[in-house]
């Protein structure tokens, strides 16, 4: 049997940022599946960069169903976690279900990849105090304000943590992600 990995998002992440990681940890051979606040169908988005504008814009995306509610979610089934970016981790980070599914997986040192906006979760939930991440460059205010160290980094590694800023960084960020799962997460 495969070893599986949560992916947890909600309505309103960049599409890039969860089909990008849903498939090529697949390839890898793990058994990967979505959580969100409730069994439906997520709504993404795309967010583009546009000449002329001071950030990035954002359009309709694809739609994907979730596997499971958070509430359903026992974290030890898990091997490793993602946490993609866009908007939906601004209203994720407050979820209790959320924080305790992140709790688990930095408590146990379990492998956790985040990227983009993915570290608003990660600093409510307190753990990224004392650690070194990348994170979309305008939240590097907030990386601060939660004790951690920012990183301009398309793939920055602490421990068991692998961050990016955005989609762009997904080569280097799913690479050294897909190193460190084969140290503390092979597939079976």
């Amino acid at each position: 049997m495969a070893a599986k990995i949560l992916i947890v998002t909600g309505d309103a992440a960049e599409s890039l940022e969860v089909f990008y990681p849903y498939q090529r940890l697949r390839e890898e051979g793990y058994e990967v599946h979505i959580a969100a606040p409730t069994r439906k169908t997520l709504q993404f988005v795309v967010h583009d960069f546009v000449d002329g504008f001071d950030t990035y814009t954002e359009k309709p995306g694809y739609t994907w169903p979730a596997d499971l509610a958070f509430g359903e979610v026992d974290p030890a089934e898990y091997a490793a976690l993602v946490l993609p970016g866009g908007r939906a981790p601004e209203y994720l980070r407050n979820n209790p279900e959320v924080q305790r599914i992140v709790t688990h997986f930095f408590e146990l040192d379990k492998p956790v990849a985040q990227i983009c906006h993915g570290p608003l979760i990660t600093l409510a939930a307190g753990s990224l105090t004392g650690r070194r991440t990348a994170a979309y460059p305008a939240l590097e205010p907030d990386v601060l304000a939660g004790g951690a160290g920012f990183e301009d980094g398309e793939a920055v590694v602490d421990g068991v943590l692998v961050s990016a800023r955005a989609w762009p960084d997904h080569p280097g960020w799913m690479r050294a992600f897909i190193e460190v799962l084969r140290d503390k997460a092979p597939v079976d």
